[in-house]
């Protein structure tokens, strides 16, 4: 089994989807990178995407084409100014050429360089080759697969033998639950020590609390602007974001200008009951309209439900614990890592291959373990958390209405926070002795159920709602 840190499950990078935006865009990147190293980059007179499945059916929506002219163009989804994203678009599509790395001008049409192909490749839903024509003649192609939360790979995997070597490089090497609660007994420490040990081996401490800053700034900054931006989300759905209209009810009337002042206002708020619910909600729909509007969100464990993490951490800053810091985030993140990291290697985290069981149960799942912990569950605990708010995901289908991650892939994020909240409660008040659900248990459960899933509730747009409503009635 792979190794997998907590920063490939969470990576910032530009919505709306990570396999469908982020991962085009990413596979883009390293198809330059083989051209490089191969010494044909300077022979290269014209470029062209194929893409595949469900990367095809719902491209358009996903923006896929934007991101691979975005990643072509040699652009980063980490640092790439948001508003520059529609012109770099539109200067290609008026000049019809393109700067391949932003190094040489090649010709370029979107309408014929990339090409959507409704058949399925048959390694992952997610396919897409690449095809680089040279000034001699010869074609030179590649074919990588998007397989979700912006993980890319080919299908010969030729990194993954020292991926498989950095894991038993970890000091404690996870595949399962289990494992992970043996290591926790053996060595007397909690879930996010764990985890932080085995990201010793790979960074230093100073990386890692770099790199967490930088992930929970990001949140930070996505909802704190998802809350301050009113209107209506980009695609021809009309959607008005609501993530507005619910904050300007919520807050009180005190001064703030940045994020961080006013996260410390919103703890002043009144915090019954309705309240939590709302702001918890208003947290998670703020981050997926910004997704939804090829805004800078954390994958978590993909863009489709990038709003579940950021909601429930929110949620234990201003509600739970007004003294949290810096070190409840990092250990709620190192956490939500490691719960995502177990459902990626035995099942899957794409919405391709899982419906959105994938999505926003595994980010459910992911939040409540991690919220435990901070709550001061134990190990044991935190999975049962996890596997609670898997279990009642079950089944859960990707049926996006015009192919875009609106309708219901914003609400289905509050959805996936409360009961992320409420599977650490019961979890907190249960004897796990008693369980009789392991986390393990569920993950089988969940790729069972996955691979029994009809392909039209996989992020094809072709059943459920996404074929029970029509955009005319939108």
């Amino acid at each position: 089994m792979e190794s997998i840190s907590t920063f490939d499950m969470l990576k910032i990078g530009v919505g709306p989807s990570s396999s469908h935006t982020l991962g085009p865009w990413r596979a883009a990147e390293k198809w330059i990178n083989e051209l490089k190293e191969a010494n044909v980059f300077e022979d290269v007179s014209e470029v062209k995407v194929m893409i595949y499945g469900s990367l095809s059916l719902t491209g358009k929506g996903h923006a896929t084409d934007y991101a691979l002219m975005l990643g072509l163009s040699g652009q980063d989804p980490e640092y790439i100014p948001i508003e520059h994203i529609s012109s770099i678009v539109s200067r290609i599509k008026a000049e019809q050429k393109i700067e391949l790395d932003g190094k040489r001008t090649l010709p370029f049409n979107p309408e014929t360089h990339i090409v959507f192909k409704r058949e399925f490749l048959p390694f992952h839903a997610n396919g897409m080759t690449f095809e680089a024509t040279l000034y001699s003649g010869k074609k030179k192609k590649a074919t990588y697969y998007s397989i979700g939360g912006g993980f890319v790979v080919k299908e010969e995997r030729k990194r993954a033998k020292r991926n498989i070597e950095i894991f038993k490089a970890f000091p404690f090497p996870i595949t399962t639950g289990v494992e992970l609660l043996n290591f926790c007994k053996s060595e007397n420490k909690c879930i996010s020590e764990i985890v932080l040990e085995n990201e010793r081996s790979l960074r230093t401490d100073a990386e890692i609390d770099h790199e967490l800053h930088r992930i929970w700034d990001t949140m930070l900054e996505c909802m704190y602007t998802g809350c301050h931006t009113e209107g209506s989300l980009p695609g021809g759905l009309n959607v008005r974001r609501r993530a507005f209209d619910i904050h300007q009810k919520l807050k009180e009337e005190r001064p703030y200008s940045t994020p961080e002042e006013w996260l410390a206002t919103i703890r002043q708020t009144e915090v019954k009951f309705r309240q939590i619910l709302q702001w918890v909600s208003c947290f998670a729909l703020a981050v997926n309209e910004v997704n939804a509007s090829l805004g800078r969100v954390v994958t978590a464990p993909t863009n489709g439900s990038a709003g579940v993490i950021p909601a429930v951490l929110m949620y234990y800053m201003v509600i739970e614990n007004h003294e949290a810091d810096f070190k409840d985030i990092k250990k709620f993140l190192l956490v939500a890592g490691e719960i995502g990291s177990i459902f990626k290697k035995g099942a899957t985290i794409s919405a391709a291959m899982g419906g959105c069981q994938a999505e926003i149960g595994v980010s459910s799942a992911m939040a409540a373990g991690a919220l435990t912990e901070l709550l001061g569950g134990t190990p044991e605990q935190v999975l049962m958390a996890a596997e609670i708010a898997m279990e009642h995901h079950l089944g859960l289908t990707c049926d996006p209405i015009g192919g875009l991650v609106q309708i219901p892939c914003i609400e289905r994020n509050s959805m996936g926070a409360i009961k992320a909240i409420n599977a650490a409660e019961l979890a907190l008040g249960s004897n796990p002795e008693d369980a009789k659900v392991p986390l393990d248990k569920v993950v089988a459960t969940m790729w069972e159920t996955a691979k029994d899933m009809s392909s039209k509730y996989k992020e094809t747009s072709e059943g459920g709602l996404a074929v029970g409503v029509f955009l005319s009635d939108c």
